[in-house]
């Protein structure tokens, strides 16, 4: 299947802990647990090295769903009714970044890569940064190696700097923290 023959994918904002269903939290952990798997998201600081099973991931999804507020939101993308990836955006907090957003946990469910999902995801978040948070601005961090800096310049993002090393994967493999910056 490519991406011409998917039909769109429907979206989904959660801005309240109850807006997330015990399902839902789920196919959320699933879908962290096998990207972590596949080497393409940052494992949670209190989850064991991978292999990783959803199980390993449940209570990360939980600290990020009750974190949820109008000023924090996760948007969810589905095809045909199954999670197909996810985002974190939040708004910082300090009066002097409060024209400023973060974005976090930009994931795409492994069988549903090459199918567009991510760049609908960051199409998305743009118009909701925008044109519901007010923001004028979003940041996010990406590691080195793999390639994630391409993908997001071309949605838009603009490299502004590097952490050299800032990233241990494994003894021996560290990488660089890849700064970028989108103008809303």
């Amino acid at each position: 299947m490519t991406a011409s023959e998917v039909a769109a994918p429907t979206f989904a904002q959660f801005t309240r802990p109850s807006e997330l269903s015990g399902a839902r939290r789920r196919d959320l952990a699933a879908c962290w647990a096998a990207v972590v798997n596949a080497g393409g998201a940052v494992i949670p600081a209190d989850c064991p090295l991978p292999p990783l099973t959803p199980a390993d991931v449940e209570a990360a999804v939980d600290r990020i769903a009750e974190s949820l507020a109008p000023e924090c939101r996760l948007l969810a993308a589905t095809l045909d009714g199954e999670l197909a990836g996810w985002l974190l955006v939040r708004r910082e907090t300090h009066p002097l970044e409060a024209h400023c957003g973060v974005v976090n946990h930009v994931q795409t469910q492994v069988h549903f890569r090459g199918l567009g999902i991510g760049t609908a995801l960051m199409h998305r978040v743009h118009r909701i940064a925008r044109d519901e948070m007010g923001l004028e601005r979003l940041k996010l961090s990406a590691r080195a190696g793999l390639g994630l800096e391409h993908f997001y310049r071309r949605a838009g993002w603009a490299e502004i700097g590097r952490w050299p090393g800032a990233l241990r994967l494994a003894p021996g493999d560290d990488r660089d923290e890849i700064l970028m910056s989108l103008a809303l």
